[in-house]
């Protein structure tokens, strides 16, 4: 994929999306919180895997996080994983969640 895919943040269904077309769509799930934003739930159709959908899903995820000073609650597997290989974002997440993160 050459362009980078458009993220929106869809309140009603409380999830970052990427409309695919055809009715298709990759998301990330997240629940708000007072002070906090938990990710729990990823999806990327099979179809489309390996494009960077993922990641672009976490990056703005995050962002929109830390636009709004929102802690990250990473219980999605791919977020924790972003995480882990991005020290540079683990400021996100509060000191009781970093067990999420660490080996």
């Amino acid at each position: 994929m050459s362009v980078a895919p458009t993220v929106v943040d869809n309140p009603e269904r409380n999830q970052f999306e990427i409309d695919l077309g055809g009715g298709e769509y990759a998301y990330a799930k997240y629940n708000l919180l007072p002070g906090a934003i938990r990710f729990y739930h990823t999806v990327v159709p099979e179809s489309h895997g390996g494009q960077g959908l993922g990641t672009a899903l976490i990056k703005a995820g995050l962002a929109a996080a830390r636009a709004r000073s929102l802690k990250v609650i990473p219980i999605c597997p791919f977020f924790q994983a972003y995480l882990k290989k991005h020290p540079e974002e683990q400021d996100l997440v509060p000191p009781e969640h970093r067990n999420l993160i660490e080996d």
